[in-house]
This record gives C-alpha cells, sequence and structure tokens, in this order.
C-alpha cells in the first residue's frame, strides 16, 4: 500500500469509527419522540395530554421512557416537557394540556401545592407578622422603591373643576419624579363641605383605561357616596404616552412607577382640605388589581382594599408592569393570594369571576387568605364576592358588590345613590368624552417643558440601566 492509499484507509477507518460510536450511541441512549413517551404518560397515568398548539411536533429527547417516574405524574411531566421550556396545564375536567413556559403563570393544582406549603411556614401569629415583614422589606427593595428620587415640590396641575349632580370632576398632573407625571382624575362630593375618605383606583388593562364607562361610573358614584376618588393611568397608557411610548409599558420600571404613583398621589391628597387619611380605600381590576395588592401591602395608610379579578396562587399578571420586577420570588417565593394576605387584618373585598385565572377563589385563594385574618381574630374582615358566570371585568354586578362593602369600612352613606326602591343607581352619572379628562390637552400641548421622555434616563433615576430593547418603528 502506497503513502496515498494509506492515508485513504485511515481516513476510511476514522469515519468507520466514528459512525460506528455514533450508532452505538443512538442504540443506546433511547431517542424518541416526545410525543410517543407522552402517548405512553397516558397510558400508566390513565390521563389525557393535548398538544392543541403542536409545540411537541419534531422534538425528539434521550432518555425518554426513563424519565418517567412511576407513581408520579407531575414530575413525569416535568421530565419530559422542563428540557424543551415547555409546561403543563391541568384543565378543570381533568385534562392537561402543554404549553410554553411562563414565569407567571402555573396551573391550578400547582397553585394548590403552592398555598399548602406556604401555610407550613407560619402557624402563629408571631410567625406571620415575621414573614410579612420580610415579605414587604424584600417587595420595596425589588420595586426600587428605596431608591426612589424624593417627589419633587412642584404643585399638581389641575384643570378646572367640572361639577355635576353631587359630584365634581378635576384632572391631575402630579409630578412623582423629576419630570416624570403621573395623571388622572379627581372626583369629589359636590358640596365638599366635610371630612371625606379616599379612595385610590389605579387602572387596569381594559380598552380605554381610565376614561372608560365603568371606571366613571364607579369613581362618580363613590364620590356621590362620600369619597374623593383618584382614577390614574397606567404607566405609558393614555397621558402617560405623551412622555412614554406604548412599548415602554412592558418595561418591568412600570411597575416601579405605578405603586409610587398611588404612594405619591397619597402624599399629596394628605395635604388637601377635607381629605381623612384615617380612611383610605383602594380598588382596581385587572393589573389594577395587581396594584390594588401592592399598595395594601406596602402603604400601611391603606384601610380598606378591594382588589377585582386578579387574587389569584397561580397568575401573577402577564405584563411585566405586574412581575416584572422578580417581587413574586420574595420570601423564597410567594404569589397573589399571599400577597393579598398582607392586608390582614383590614378590611378587604376580594372580587372573583368563574371565566379567569380567578375562577378558584371561592375553595383555594379565599380560605387561604382567611386564615390568615383569623391569626388575628378577624375571619369576618375579609369577604368574597364570586361571579361563576362572568368574565375579565370591573362590570356592574362586580360594582354592585364594591359600594355597599366600602361604604361599611369608610363611612360612605350608600343612600345618597340609591333609588326609591332602595337599589344603587347609576343612571345620574355623566359620562364625558375623554378628551374632557386630558390634564395636558387635547394634543398634549400643555405637557410641562421639564417632562422626561427618555425610559433609559428613568432607569438611571434608581440606578439602574435599561435592558430591553425595541425595534423601531417605521
Amino acid at each position: 500500500m502506497n503513502l496515498k492509499n494509506s492515508k485513504y484507509a485511515i481516513v476510511i477507518s476514522l469515519f468507520a469509527l466514528t459512525f460506528s460510536n455514533a450508532q452505538s450511541t443512538s442504540d443506546t441512549n433511547f431517542k424518541k419522540p416526545v410525543s410517543e413517551t407522552l402517548n405512553k404518560i397516558e397510558t400508566v397515568f390513565k390521563v389525557k395530554i393535548n398538544d392543541d398548539r403542536g409545540l411537541l411536533k419534531g422534538k425528539e429527547l434521550d432518555y425518554a421512557d426513563w424519565r418517567i417516574e412511576p407513581g408520579n405524574l407531575a414530575v413525569s411531566l416535568t421530565n419530559i416537557l422542563a428540557p424543551f421550556e415547555l409546561m403543563y396545564f391541568k384543565q378543570p375536567d381533568g385534562t392537561y394540556i402543554i404549553r410554553k413556559y411562563e414565569n407567571h403563570k402555573v396551573s391550578v393544582d400547582k397553585g394548590k401545592e403552592r398555598l399548602s406549603y406556604l401555610t407550613t411556614l407560619y402557624t402563629t401569629l408571631d410567625d406571620w407578622e415575621k414573614r410579612k415583614k420580610e415579605l414587604k422589606a424584600c417587595m420595596i427593595t425589588s420595586f426600587g422603591l428605596d431608591k426612589a428620587p424624593q417627589m419633587p415640590k412642584s404643585k399638581p396641575i389641575l384643570t378646572p373643576k367640572r361639577i355635576y349632580k353631587d359630584y365634581s370632576i378635576e384632572n391631575i398632573g402630579l409630578e412623582i419624579l423629576p419630570g416624570v407625571y403621573v395623571t388622572g382624575s379627581i372626583y369629589k362630593p359636590y358640596p365638599l363641605n366635610k371630612k371625606s375618605a379616599i379612595i385610590l383606583t389605579p387602572d387596569g388593562h381594559f380598552g380605554d383605561g381610565r376614561y372608560r364607562k365603568d371606571e366613571q361610573l364607579r369613581c362618580a358614584v363613590l364620590a356621590k357616596m362620600g369619597a374623593i376618588v383618584v382614577s390614574y393611568d397606567l404607566f405609558a397608557w393614555g397621558e402617560s404616552m405623551l412622555q412614554f411610548p406604548e412599548e415602554t409599558h412592558r418595561n418591568s420600571i412600570a411597575s416601579t412607577v405605578q405603586v409610587l404613583s398611588g404612594i405619591r398621589l397619597l402624599d399629596y391628597l394628605a395635604t388637601i382640605k377635607n381629605a381623612d387619611m384615617s380612611r383610605v380605600g383602594v380598588t382596581g381590576g385587572s393589573g389594577g388589581g395587581s396594584h390594588t395588592m401592592f399598595l395594601a401591602a406596602l402603604d400601611d395608610r391603606i384601610t380598606v382594599s378591594a382588589p377585582v379579578v386578579m387574587v389569584s396562587s397561580h397568575f401573577s399578571g402577564g405584563c411585566p408592569c405586574e412581575s416584572g420586577r422578580g417581587i413574586h420570588l420574595c420570601g423564597n417565593g410567594t404569589n397573589n393570594a399571599e400577597i393579598s394576605a398582607m392586608m390582614a387584618p383590614k378590611p378587604q373585598l376580594i372580587v372573583s369571576d368563574g371565566k379567569d385565572w380567578t375562577l378558584a377563589v371561592p375553595e383555594l385563594e379565599f380560605p387561604f387568605i382567611q386564615r390568615t385574618y383569623c391569626l388575628y381574630g378577624k375571619k369576618d374582615l375579609v369577604e368574597n364576592a364570586h361571579f361563576a358566570n362572568e368574565g375579565h371585568d370591573f362590570g356592574v354586578s362586580k360594582r354592585m358588590a364594591l359600594y355597599p362593602f366600602m361604604a361599611k369600612y369608610l363611612g360612605l352613606d350608600l343612600k345618597k345613590v340609591q333609588n326609591q326602591k332602595g337599589e344603587i343607581d347609576e343612571s345620574t352619572v355623566v359620562i364625558e368624552p375623554k378628551e374632557k379628562m386630558f390634564v395636558f390637552g387635547d394634543k398634549g400641548e400643555k405637557l410641562p417643558s421639564n417632562a422626561l421622555k427618555d425610559i433609559d434616563k428613568l432607569y438611571e433615576m434608581f440606578g439602574e440601566k435599561n435592558l430591553k430593547v425595541y425595534e423601531v418603528k417605521k
């Protein structure tokens, strides 16, 4: 054999060895399609698994069947799905569906497991108070509230009042950070001639924001009942978009600004005439429900809370403005049910429904929260209004549950809004066009000259750097 043939022989031998090793590995690593292994899991555990979105198509896994843990369906599914950043959700009918991994969402049964674990952490009031203190300190740090610059001393920008039957409205722009304004509307009893309770209503992720009809109805009725009510925009929603474009709403800093908005609106309200800071409520739905819980947990001035369609052990909000700061990692893991429980022993109404992530509240989250109230001997101060046939909104039935609760615990006059039949009547409320609710003019022409419009500089105020990158719109 000459040298040239020898080289070919070596190459062929190496190829054969490599192929042989690969074949050997293939023969012993038990690789197979994930879908086949899930079919086996269905047979072993007598369950139905639905990949309705085709997430398993083309996916194969080494040692697939070896990952099945006999007698433990949850571990088996996790072993199979986790390598692909997939997870399972158990449905009410007992079937399982496959979904992409999301840090803010797990299945109801997982939520139940987490609540069961949390109950082992505290069985006495002293244990709970220590846990609550730890959670609060961590939430403050996670939100970055401890690094927030002082609130500027500029005067709030207020529009002329519009006066309606038994209430008035004025719009407000409050500088809560240098060049950063929270925008909203203040509803007051009219005439305002005595000390009045305060109610904050952080906006949620509903169409038209704080301009929508159901928000105006709620704020006006509460004002008629005797409360000073402040409805305010989410970060990078409504008039806030004059400063920060809509896409920045999904920056994690949005959650910090929104919490700070509520706190600093309370700071301002504490300075106005006839504001009774011993009676302070907060209520909001959806994303506003998240911030209702956050404010109630963090600001001791809150005396009554009513989070709407948001209290859940298995869902913490799909928007970074709710879950982007990692507050649910506090205390080695918490959830909105436990954050809601931090309101104890103050009065709290939890509003839930049957067609979103609050569907299990009566059987799952509410008993867990009520347990915390029991540690104080105040079981009756937390209530649940559940609407099994309704969906994700702040509709009329939910408002009708809210009004008497707020009246009872904030000393409001329910008779002011009742008709001759004793029914709460919202029909006398004037629904304003959104242009009337602007504080900075129809086209933002009155926006202060110092208004910040740079999201990077907003992060810098908190000693942070913006790591989120956006596509440039053309």
